[in-house]
């Protein structure tokens, strides 16, 4: 079915690549685990004409979303849930280019893109364009964009006056358990975009982070799950600690930079 429908949209006129991402690119997946689909477009495609094509393959619709990318969010009839999302190639590569190639750095989650093309399976490439931008970005991590990353990321959990760390600790002292929450969200975003680029990785977004950092990097912080857990659980129970558990954190981290 899956098969099926890929192979309508690729006969749109709009449509020069397809590409599937996430677990479905890999073999880390099962039955039921959701398809992450790319459909990189040379010109909007209409949502009667989508509409159309999903109909025949999706028990549930939502045609249009655009919280994140652009994107249409359905269930198969199978009942697995499919994302497709809809990108500009030129516009997708000029970002990607200002990472890898210009090392501009992001609060967290720098080199997602990049990442996404990088693991992404090709599944449909009309004039090969989409595994030139594979190619082109298939390179050693960038000594530049280790750097840039680490300096911008590094001053907004503890070397600059707004860092997150001030902020955290200013919302301890009002109890204002919401601000804590989202800071330390915002914390964790720039925390593990050093992690992988002290390891020279690509980061693969939000899910699993700790268990990836398990597997794939080679240099992490003394404590490392010990010191998360211990944040996570004070975060809910004993919020007057969180302050110490981020200095904590902040500690070991710069000594793994160091």
């Amino acid at each position: 079915m899956v098969e099926k429908l890929f192979d309508a949209l690729s006969q749109l006129e709009q449509v020069e690549a397809i590409a599937l991402g996430g677990s479905r690119a890999g073999t880390a997946y099962d039955a039921n685990s959701d398809y992450d689909v790319y459909l990189y477009c040379t010109a909007p495609v209409s949502e009667e004409v989508r509409r159309e094509i999903l109909s025949q393959y999706c028990s549930i619709m939502e045609i249009g979303n655009h919280f994140w990318e652009y994107e249409d969010n359905c269930t198969l009839n199978n009942g697995v849930d499919i994302d497709i999302l809809y990108r500009n190639l030129d516009d997708f590569t000029k970002d990607v280019a200002s990472v890898v190639e210009s090392f501009q750095a992001h609060n967290g989650y720098t080199t997602c893109m990049w990442h996404n093309l990088l693991t992404c399976k090709i599944i449909y490439d009309r004039d090969g364009r989409l595994h030139d931008a594979k190619s082109r970005f298939d390179v050693p991590y960038p000594a530049g964009l280790k750097q840039t990353i680490i300096d911008r990321n590094m001053k907004l959990l503890h070397h600059s006056m707004p860092a997150y760390d001030h902020q955290i600790e200013k919302a301890v002292g009002r109890n204002d358990r919401v601000s804590i929450n989202h800071r330390v969200a915002a914390f964790m975003e720039s925390y593990f975009d050093i992690l992988f680029a002290v390891n020279e990785l690509t980061h693969p977004g939000e899910k699993r982070l700790v268990s990836l950092c398990r597997k794939q990097c080679s240099i992490l912080p003394d404590n490392f799950e010990d010191n998360l857990n211990r944040l996570f659980d004070n975060l809910f129970t004993s919020p007057q600690e969180v302050s110490r558990d981020i200095s904590v954190l902040i500690e070991e981290l710069e000594k793994v930079i160091r």
